[in-house]
């Protein structure tokens, strides 16, 4: 066994970019105290540990600083990445907590990943009011055209999307009260958002449930959100979305979500380096 901790940024070609994650190439003889307590000491806002490995096949498990996740984006980008480094580019197939994730990785070493099947749910008004003012937000800063929702793509996120740039661009919140509300609820994160153009969206992800009060780029959330806008019907069935997070955190990533007419699914496409 080696249960070194690599570190990668994801969703940039900067190690001073994107989103930075921990992955453990061969966990098999790890408990889930020891992977909770390396994730802890990464501190990352998540660490992707290999449980077993078979050929091109992986069992995946997700660790933030407090808590085991079902499914994280930027993670298995990295992991998937760290993986065709060392047994060439191709596709692999990592069993979730949420389910099978499909992940291709090319020549550049560019990984794709396939979601599971998502899913999207209302937003009660109780519930809405609540987080509204936990985040310090007011209902006449949101977007009319973006109404809330709980998107699923393997992590259950509540998506809000900002009226303007500078609303999303302010973010303070109860971190304590959030978490309670998103534990709750089983949200992994509360996805923010502005919408610049059809296809170019900014996101923001706090993510207080697993330790960390901004998750500089979120692959999970943006595949539900990518489900999010087809199922309302705001951008056509087949499309590709470029989604900017972390600017605010001075950490820029980029995440390329792909839609396809006929497949349910998502795609969510991004590249990772090493951390030195």
């Amino acid at each position: 066994m080696d249960d070194t901790v690599l570190r990668y940024a994801a969703f940039t070609t900067t190690p001073a970019g994107g989103n930075p994650a921990g992955v453990v190439l061969d966990a098999s003889e790890l408990t889930d105290q020891q992977m909770l307590a390396l994730a802890k000491e990464v501190g990352y806002s998540e660490t992707a540990f290999v449980t077993r490995r078979d050929g091109r096949n992986l069992d995946v498990r997700y660790f933030s600083p407090e808590a085991e996740v079902p499914f994280c984006g930027h993670a298995t980008v990295a992991a998937a990445v760290a993986v065709a480094e060392r047994l060439g580019p191709g596709d692999l197939l990592f069993r979730t907590r949420a389910g099978e994730v499909p992940v291709a990785v090319d020549e550049g070493l560019r990984a794709t990943l396939t979601s599971v099947e998502p899913a999207l749910e209302e937003v009660d008004a109780a519930s809405l009011d609540q987080a509204l003012r936990l985040l310090g937000w007011s209902a006449a800063e949101l977007d009319p055209q973006l109404p809330p929702r709980i998107g699923y793509a393997g992590a259950r996120h509540l998506i809000l999307a900002a009226a303007t740039r500078d609303r999303l661009a302010r973010l303070s919140y109860d971190f304590d009260g959030l978490a309670q509300f998103m534990r709750a609820r089983d949200l992994t994160t509360v996805d923010l958002v502005h919408r610049e153009s059809e296809s170019v969206y900014h996101v923001r992800n706090p993510f207080p449930v697993g330790g960390v009060v901004e998750d500089p780029a979120t692959g999970a959330a943006a595949l539900a959100f990518g489900h999010y806008l087809r199922a309302l019907g705001l951008v056509p069935a087949t499309a590709e979305l470029t989604l900017h997070q972390g600017d605010n955190l001075g950490r820029p990533g980029v995440l390329t979500v792909a839609l396809t007419e006929g497949d349910a699914r998502v795609r969510v496409s991004g590249t990772a380096v090493v951390i030195p």
